[in-house]
């Protein structure tokens, strides 16, 4: 084949460190542009993000030539950083140290951005920590509890 061809779209999920509730109502727009900044910078594009205080869920689409981990790294690292210069207040936030990455095909990505989309309502009845543990069981992902949240 010629040319490299993919659809490599992903549902990102991570939270803040031990889950603290600092991703206020004034940071979530503009962490939305600074990460689809990051993402665009590297070639993909960020089709969907929302979140609560706690934790965020983004549907994007990486480029082959980068890695999901770096991807992941690069986004949680420089958004911090933005965080930490921006907003004064929040000099101690900090991102959990690991992510979930979980494959979408397209023809599940309407329903996907409607999901994200409906972060908070969704969380009004369910918890972050139950929510990860659903979604790795959805996608038959192995885990022990005790090791899922930092």
């Amino acid at each position: 084949m010629g040319h490299t061809h993919a659809n490599l779209m992903v549902h990102g999920i991570f939270s803040t460190k031990n889950r603290r509730n600092l991703l206020t109502p004034n940071i979530m727009p503009e962490l939305i542009k600074v990460v689809g900044g990051i993402i665009r910078k590297r070639d993909g594009k960020l089709l969907a993000m929302n979140g609560t205080e706690n934790h965020v869920h983004l549907l994007s689409i990486f480029h082959p030539k980068h890695a999901f981990s770096d991807m992941f790294r690069d986004i949680k690292s420089i958004s911090s950083d933005w965080i930490h210069e921006k907003f004064s207040e929040s000099r101690d936030f900090a991102w959990q140290t690991g992510y979930g990455a979980f494959s979408v095909s397209k023809s599940n990505a309407v329903q996907m951005e409607a999901y994200i989309a409906r972060q908070v309502e969704h969380h009004k009845r369910q918890t972050f920590e139950d929510e990860l543990i659903a979604i790795l069981e959805r996608h038959e992902i192995e885990y022990d509890r005790k090791y899922v949240f930092d």
